[in-house]
C-alpha cells in the first residue's frame, strides 16, 4: 500500500494527458479505487472528455456513495453536457456531504440559470411554431451570370435541405423542428443551366445560385419571359431608381464588414479570454482551468505562480452576494 501511486489535482493540472494515461494503467491493476476514478473524471474534464468524466464520477461514487468530489466532478461534467437538472442534484448531493465547499453554492446557482433560459427558449418555440412556414420569407437578386435567391431559414440542418433545379424550375424544400414544412416552388423568368446550380447552408440563411443560360437582365424572378430582352449591363441591376448600383460589390463589401464587425459585451470578454488561453503557454493554461473549476467560475487567473500552490476560493463580484445553504 505505501508504494501506491499518488495523484493529486497538482500533478493532474501540469499535464492532464499523462496523468490520464498513468491514472488509467494503475486502475488496470486496482479497479476499486474510488479515488482515482474520481482523479481520473477531473482529468477527462480539463480534456474535455466529459461523457467519460461522468462515467468515471459515478464509477467512483459506486465504491464510495459519500465523496463530495466526485459528486462535483460529476456535476461539473453534466453542465458541460447542458445536462442542467442532473447537474444540479450532483451539486446539492455533494453539498450535503460538505456544506462547507461554497463550489457547490455557484454551480448551483448556474444550473438553476440556464434551467430558467431553457425553459423560455422552449415556450418562444411553441409560440412561434405554429405559423414557422408562414414567416420564413426569401429574396432575390442578380449578376451578370448568375441569380441568387436567399432563404431566410437560420440554422437549417444539411439532411433537412433539398434543392432540385431544371430548365426553368425552382423547387426547395426544408423540414422545420415544426412540422408545418417550407416549400419554395418557382416558376422562373428565363432558362437557367442546372448542372451548375448550387445551393449552400449557413448559419442564418440557405443560399441558391442560379447560373444564367444567357446574360441577360432578369426583370423579375417568376412569370413569363416578354419579347423585349434586355441584355445585362455590367455592374448594374434592374430598379426603378434613376441611380444605379455595384451590386457585387455591395455583396463583397457587406461580407467585408460583417468579418471585420468587432463583438462587444460578454462575447467581446468571452473572445478575449479564448484568445489568452488560445496563445498562452502550458502554465498559463493551466492556472486558467485550475481557477476556474476551483472557483466555481467566478476567478480566471493565468497566475501559475500563483494558483499552482494553493485552492483557489470563490470569489463573486462585489455587486453581488454569496450565501452558503
Amino acid at each position: 500500500m505505501a508504494n501506491e501511486p499518488s495523484f493529486p489535482d497538482s500533478v493532474i493540472d501540469e499535464d492532464p494527458k499523462k496523468a490520464l494515461e498513468d491514472l488509467s494503467r494503475a486502475l488496470e491493476q486496482k479497479t476499486d479505487s474510488a479515488e482515482w476514478y474520481c482523479q481520473r473524471a477531473y482529468a477527462h474534464i480539463l480534456l474535455k472528455n466529459y461523457s467519460n468524466a461522468v462515467t468515471d464520477a459515478k464509477k467512483a461514487l459506486e465504491f464510495k456513495p459519500n465523496c463530495a468530489t466526485a459528486f462535483l466532478r460529476l456535476g461539473i461534467a453534466e453542465y458541460h453536457l447542458k445536462n442542467y437538472q442532473s447537474s444540479r442534484e450532483a451539486f446539492e448531493e455533494g453539498q450535503k456531504i460538505d456544506g462547507s465547499e461554497g463550489s457547490f453554492n455557484v454551480w448551483i446557482k448556474r444550473c438553476e440559470e440556464n434551467m430558467d433560459l431553457g425553459k423560455h427558449e422552449v415556450t418562444s418555440e411553441m409560440t412561434t411554431q405554429k405559423t414557422a412556414s408562414q414567416k420564413i420569407k426569401y429574396d432575390w437578386y442578380q449578376t451578370e451570370s448568375q441569380v441568387i435567391v436567399t432563404i431566410m431559414i437560420r440554422n437549417a440542418q444539411k439532411d433537412a435541405v433539398k434543392v432540385q433545379f431544371e430548365d426553368k424550375k425552382l423547387n426547395a424544400a426544408v423540414k422545420l423542428a415544426s412540422e408545418d414544412d417550407f416549400n419554395l416552388n418557382i416558376d422562373l423568368l428565363h432558362p437557367v443551366v442546372p448542372s451548375q446550380c448550387t445551393f449552400k447552408i449557413v448559419a442564418s440563411k440557405i443560399e441558391i445560385k442560379m447560373k444564367k443560360a444567357e446574360a441577360i437582365r432578369w426583370e423579375k424572378l417568376v412569370g413569363e419571359a416578354v419579347a423585349d430582352v434586355k441584355h445585362f449591363t455590367p455592374d448594374k441591376y434592374p430598379s426603378s431608381s434613376l441611380h444605379t448600383r455595384n451590386w457585387d460589390k455591395l455583396v463583397e463589401d457587406i461580407k467585408e464588414e460583417e468579418k471585420n464587425e468587432k463583438p462587444e459585451g460578454d462575447a467581446a470578454l468571452n473572445k478575449l479570454f479564448q484568445q489568452i488561453y488560445s496563445d498562452g503557454t502550458d502554465e498559463v493554461k493551466r492556472a486558467m482551468n485550475k481557477s476556474f473549476m476551483e472557483s466555481g467560475g467566478t476567478v480566471l487567473s493565468t497566475n501559475w505562480t500563483d494558483v499552482g500552490k494553493r485552492k483557489v476560493d470563490v470569489c463573486p463580484p462585489d455587486d453581488a452576494e454569496y450565501k452558503k445553504f
